[in-house]
């Protein structure tokens, strides 16, 4: 299965929010291939991407966004690249 993974704030700032919530949004086009999963910003898995900024938007292993919310429309070309790859 494909992660989304939304790195953000504890508590959740509302950019981090929001990029969750279009993941979220993104995710629902691909039933049972992706799933999302919030991950705290200061968190080890964090670390090894290297993160300065939320939120962060990770696609399999590729940042696609950092800083900014990338809406579901953006992120849907994105998984379907993935999916077809494999995931």
């Amino acid at each position: 299965m494909l992660q989304i993974k939304v790195f953000g704030t504890t508590p959740p700032c509302a950019n981090c929010q929001r990029a969750e919530r279009e993941a979220l949004k993104a995710a629902a086009k691909f039933p049972g291939q992706v799933e999302v999963v919030h991950l705290d910003a200061l968190g080890p898995e964090a670390q090894a991407f290297g993160l300065m900024v939320t939120p962060v938007v990770v696609v399999g292993d590729k940042v696609v966004s950092t800083g900014k919310v990338v809406p579901a429309p953006k992120l849907i070309p994105m998984i379907e690249e993935k999916l077809e790859q494999g995931g």
